[in-house]
């Protein structure tokens, strides 16, 4: 008789978490409050608009595809995704149009045709966030960081000797400041915090390792969009036996703080022998584990910063803005002190555009476009959020129509937004932080919760545990965990 595992959660995580269970002869079930699976990879639908409601970003296609090679498929034939030469377009306040390309070479020769400068400081950055994955890919983001087993394999021993390379006793805006020969540079370079929720001012530089997802992996999209990834993987997991449960939310993980005995859903006591939980660690610890707390440190970590998204529908074709696009305030410093400091949002903020109907054409009707708006902001911690809204929506327009020479509410037919309330009460996330926690800190890492726990038989996965947030990190939570049961239940 195959053991029992119960998955609270059908995020990414969950469901990748469902898939490898399965595949190691388990009986899984996955428990979804929602009426769909996904978490924050879910879609939107507006009129004749499709969104995708979430990640608009696709890195390291591996993990993905390592799903349908465990079961002996080929994951082409049921997930297609292209690579995107172009990783984004920047619209600077000043009128500088650079557009970012994933091919090095055609990178840097853009960089030194439009900035006027020389691309050797560009080229030895970019190799610089290689050397950081090499050295610590295997380490911190493939393997548990709460193992001692993890601290005796070579991969630790060549992490150690490169720690005085790897920028943690610096801040990743001070490494590139000092590495960077423009400022326009700069400002790209920091963007990549917010990757995972965090501000480049106070972050270590290790983070720089995240241009190298786009500049050295590549960056892609699914052919059907980024739901995509969701529903193909909720198929692999039909097709290999896990059962999914849409509105049924789980009330308790039942464990006596020692072992799980199961979960409680709709008032019903169901016995498993593992618990997956894919819940954001906090509230899980305070609503669904009676007789468990977790540690002190774990749950004073700052959250990483939210955001506040408005759906457009647009009834006009932008033939000149592609799939990614960035439009960069003038004081970006600023905009980071707002998110995690006063709280507050800044009156020029960068906005973000993301257009998945320029390849997904089903996506708005003809010659419309679906526009996927974001700004950065914090977590809630009791702002007037209606309030906010409502001035950033007309901060965003202002800025936009000032860029594009357009009268964008005029062109705006169907609306919709989230904001930290609607991500928190849609997908539980503490605050509506996206990320679980920030990496503000060089031992951020450290601090995050493990993929396993005290109780045994209870194991954790999803973007607020180790090794974080974004949908390749959730992906190798899944594996680390799963891998870890495996090895406890045998």
């Amino acid at each position: 008789m195959s053991k029992k595992v119960s998955i609270v959660g059908s995020g990414i995580a969950g469901i990748s978490a469902s898939i490898r269970l399965a595949n190691a002869g388990f009986k899984v079930d996955v428990y979804e409050a929602n009426a769909y699976p996904g978490g924050k990879l879910s879609v939107l639908k507006l009129g004749d608009y499709r969104f995708d409601a979430g990640p608009s970003l696709f890195t390291m296609p591996q993990f993905v595809n390592e799903l349908f090679e465990l079961n002996q498929l080929d994951p082409h034939e049921f997930f297609e995704y292209f690579t995107c030469n172009t990783t984004c377009h920047y619209f600077f306040e000043d009128g500088t149009f650079l557009p970012v390309s994933s091919n090095r070479e055609t990178l840097l020769d853009t960089v030194k045709s439009v900035l006027k400068i020389d691309t050797d400081p560009l080229e030895r950055h970019l190799e610089h966030s290689a050397y950081i994955y090499k050295k610590t890919h295997k380490v911190f983001l493939e393997r548990s960081l709460h193992k001692f087993s993890s601290y005796l394999s070579k991969d630790i021993i060549r992490t150690i000797a490169a720690i005085p390379n790897l920028g943690l006793f610096t801040t990743m805006h001070a490494s590139n400041e000092k590495n960077l020969n423009h400022p326009k540079l700069v400002q790209l370079f920091d963007r990549y915090a917010t990757y995972n929720g965090s501000n480049p001012y106070q972050a270590p530089g290790i983070l720089n390792i995240i241009p190298h997802l786009e500049f050295g992996i590549g960056t892609y999209f699914p052919k059907k969009g980024m739901n995509d990834i969701t529903q193909s993987l909720v198929h692999l997991a039909e097709k290999i036996g896990v059962n999914f449960h849409y509105n049924s939310p789980v009330q308790e993980i039942v464990e006596d703080g020692k072992v799980i005995s199961g979960i409680r859903v709709n008032d019903s006591f169901i016995p498993s022998d593992l618990v997956f939980c894919n819940a954001d660690v906090k509230p899980a610890y305070k609503y669904l584990l009676k007789n468990t707390k977790a540690n002190k440190k774990t749950l004073a970590q700052e959250p990483s910063s939210s955001a506040m998204i408005f759906y457009w529908g647009i009834k006009k074709s932008f033939d000149n803005l592609d799939l990614h696009n960035i439009f960069f305030s003038e004081d970006y410093k600023n905009e980071f002190s707002t998110i995690f400091e006063k709280k507050d949002v800044c009156d020029d903020p960068t906005v973000y555009v993301h257009i998945s109907s320029k390849y997904v054409k089903d996506d708005a009707p003809k010659n419309c476009e679906n526009w996927f708006v974001m700004v950065n902001v914090p977590s809630n911690s009791g702002q007037d959020w209606e309030e906010l809204r409502k001035r950033i929506r007309t901060n965003i327009i202002h800025k936009l129509n000032r860029l594009l020479h357009v009268d964008l509410e005029s062109l705006i037919e169907e609306e919709d937004f989230l904001d930290p309330i609607r991500i928190e009460q849609r997908t539980s996330s503490y605050a509506g932080a996206l990320y679980g926690a920030s990496s503000n800190d060089r031992n951020a890492a450290f601090f995050r919760h493990p993929n396993f726990s005290k109780v045994k038989g209870l194991y954790f996965v999803g973007g607020s545990v180790h090794p974080g947030g974004g949908i390749p990190l959730c992906l190798l939570s899944a594996k680390i965990a799963s891998e870890i049961a495996i090895q406890d239940f045998n």
